[in-house]
C-alpha cells in the first residue's frame, strides 16, 4: 500500500467516526427535544386541567349564587303539579268505578236501570261535574310544570357540566344566550330584558363557554344595575353580525365603571363588589373564553350611566 491509499483510508476512517459522532449527537438532541416536548405537552395538559377546574369552581359560585332563585323557579310548578295530582287521586275511586260500572254494562252483566242507577249513586258520592270543568286543565297544568321544571334541570345541568376548552363544535351562539336567560331568569325578574338577535351562521365553538360568557356578562349587568333598582334595571342582549364576527352585546343602564376599574377588570380576583357577591374571576374567565375563540372585547362605560360590553368572536377561526 503506497501513501495515498494510507492518507486515503484514514480520511475515511476520519469522516466515518465525525459521522458516527454527529449521528449519535443529533440522536442525542432529538432524545432530548423528545423529552423536552413529552414534559411541555404534560405541562399544557396540565395547565388545560387546571383551567378546566377553575372554571367549575367559578361555575359553583355562579350557581350557589342562583340556588335561592332557582328552588324557589322549581318549587312553584312543583307545588302546583303536587296539587293537581292530589286531587287526581283523591277522584280515582270515582274514576276507577266508572270504569268498572261501565264494563260491567258492556258485558251485559247489569241491565241498564241498575247501570243508571249506580251512576246516580256515585255521582252522590263523589260529584264529578269537576272532570268536565278541571280535569283537562289540571292535567295540562301539570304537564306544562313539570316541563319547565325538567328545562330548569337541563339548563342546570347543562351549565354545571365540566368541558375542555377543546370540546367546539358548530353551534349557534344564540342558543347560549337563551340558556343564561332562562338560566338567571328569577335572579332577572326586576329587570326589563329586551332582546335583538338577529340570524346567524353557526361558528365553531366551545357552547359550554359560550353560557358561561352569556352568564358571567348578565350577572354583571344585573348586580350594575342592583345598586339603584329605583330607576328601573334595563338590560339589553343583543346578537348580530359585525364584518366579519358575531358580536355578543350586552347593555345595562347600571352604575358602569370609571377609567381605573375599566383598565383592571379583567384582572385576576379584581372586584369592586361586596364581600361574597362575586369572586373577581368571572370577567377574567369571559376575557379566557373570548381569547380561546380568537376573539376580542370592547368596553364602553360611563360612570352613573351605564355599560356596553361587546366580545367579537371571528366567523372563521
Amino acid at each position: 500500500m503506497d501513501g495515498s491509499d494510507g492518507n486515503f483510508e484514514r480520511a475515511f476512517l476520519n469522516e466515518q467516526k465525525l459521522r458516527l459522532a454527529a449521528e449519535q449527537l443529533l440522536k442525542d438532541k432529538s432524545s432530548v427535544l423528545v423529552a423536552i416536548n413529552n414534559e411541555l405537552q404534560k405541562k399544557v395538559a396540565d395547565l388545560e386541567h387546571q383551567q378546566m377546574l377553575f372554571v367549575q369552581t367559578e361555575k359553583m359560585a355562579t350557581l350557589g349564587t342562583l340556588s335561592a332563585g332557582v328552588a324557589h323557579e322549581i318549587n312553584t310548578p312543583l307545588a302546583y303539579a303536587m296539587s293537581n295530582v292530589e286531587s287526581l287521586q283523591n277522584a280515582s275511586p270515582l274514576l276507577v268505578a266508572l270504569l268498572k260500572l261501565n264494563e260491567q254494562y258492556l258485558n251485559n252483566e247489569i241491565k241498564e236501570s241498575r247501570f243508571k242507577h249506580e251512576i246516580d249513586i256515585l255521582n252522590l258520592q263523589y260529584p264529578y261535574a269537576w272532570i268536565y270543568n278541571n280535569l283537562q286543565g289540571q292535567i295540562n297544568d301539570s304537564v306544562e310544570g313539570l316541563k319547565r321544571i325538567k328545562q330548569i334541570v337541563h339548563d342546570l345541568l347543562n351549565f354545571a357540566h365540566p368541558t375542555s376548552s377543546q370540546d367546539k363544535q358548530l353551534a349557534d351562539v344564540t342558543t347560549g344566550a337563551n340558556n343564561a336567560l332562562r338560566l338567571l331568569s328569577s335572579k332577572l325578574k326586576l329587570c326589563e330584558i329586551k332582546t335583538r338577535f338577529e340570524p346567524l351562521p353557526l361558528i365553531w365553538c366551545n357552547l359550554s363557554s359560550i353560557n358561561q360568557i352569556f352568564v358571567n356578562l348578565l350577572m354583571n349587568a344585573w348586580q350594575a344595575c342592583e345598586l339603584d333598582l329605583e330607576k328601573g334595571c334595563i338590560i339589553e342582549v343583543n346578537i348580530f353580525e359585525l364584518n366579519t364576527n358575531i358580536c355578543i352585546e350586552i347593555k345595562d343602564n347600571g352604575c358602569g365603571m370609571n377609567e381605573d376599574t375599566i383598565a383592571h377588570m379583567f384582572d385576576p380576583f379584581y372586584t369592586t363588589k361586596e364581600v361574597g357577591k362575586g369572586t373577581g374571576m368571572g370577567m377574567t374567565l369571559v376575557y379566557a373564553m373570548v381569547s380561546d375563540h380568537g376573539g376580542k372585547i370592547e368596553v364602553n362605560s360611563i360612570l352613573g350611566t351605564g355599560t356596553t360590553i361587546r366580545c367579537l368572536l371571528p366567523l372563521k377561526v
